[in-house]
């Protein structure tokens, strides 16, 4: 027998379809009921609080109460690199949803995933740091320039508090979509919620969608010449 910790129950669990209709719903990094989560698996509201049930029990999902209400979240980024890593392998093994509506190009564009920002447009940008040397990559990974911490403080980002914490600081993220990577990590986080504070891209109300209008791009791509 191999040596390590055994697998197969975690998988069994991501493998079912409504869990992982689940899981794929909380990737949004926002806290949902069962009774939303069940509309969003296309499951009852009973069967969507038993496999709430077992995602609990496994820690892939927490839960928090608020009066007689409880809401469910992914457990933490290292859950949510798991099924963002599985979304990629489907995604290049042919397992795609089919097409369903107009959000879908939107979702290609830009969207959550978990806590940072996905999609072309975030695919774009990590390249864009690259040949800018914000950010640099070699066989220890990607890491944070002299000149990505003066790009990212003039975007408002504090990257000394970053670096303090125990998260992971920065890490490329394998796009789904794009099959190419973009950032995260916690400097992906702080990015994400910085372009949200400047107006600069705003959440679709009920989806993962990210909507940037090409003036706000425009001045995303600006802070290349300007902070250097």
């Amino acid at each position: 027998m191999s040596e390590g910790p055994n697998i197969v129950r975690v998988a069994a669990l991501i493998g079912d379809n409504a869990r992982a209709e689940i899981l794929t719903a909380l990737m949004s990094d926002r806290a949902m009921t069962a009774t939303e989560l069940a509309h969003l698996s296309g499951v009852t509201r009973q069967t969507a609080s038993f496999h709430l049930g077992k995602l609990l029990e496994e820690g892939l999902v927490v839960v928090d109460r608020q009066g007689r209400h409880r809401y469910f979240r992914i457990a933490g980024s290292d859950v949510a690199e798991l099924i963002e890593s599985i979304m990629g392998v489907a995604f290049r093994s042919g397992g795609k949803r089919p097409v369903t509506g107009p959000r879908d190009p939107g979702l290609r564009r830009a969207r959550i995933c978990y806590d940072h920002l996905a999609g072309e447009v975030s695919v774009e940008l990590y390249e864009a740091m690259l040949r800018h040397d914000v950010l640099r990559n070699d066989s220890g990974g990607i890491w944070l320039t002299d000149r990505g911490r003066r790009w990212f403080g003039y975007l408002g980002v504090d990257t000394d508090a970053l670096d303090s914490r125990k998260r992971i600081f920065c890490r490329p993220c394998l796009d789904w979509s794009e099959r190419r990577h973009h950032l995260a990590g916690a400097l992906g986080a702080a990015l994400l919620g910085r372009l949200q504070a400047l107006g600069w891209a705003a959440r679709t109300p009920d989806s993962r969608t990210v909507t940037l209008t090409q003036e706000d791009e425009e001045s995303l791509w600006a802070m290349f010449t300007r902070a250097t």
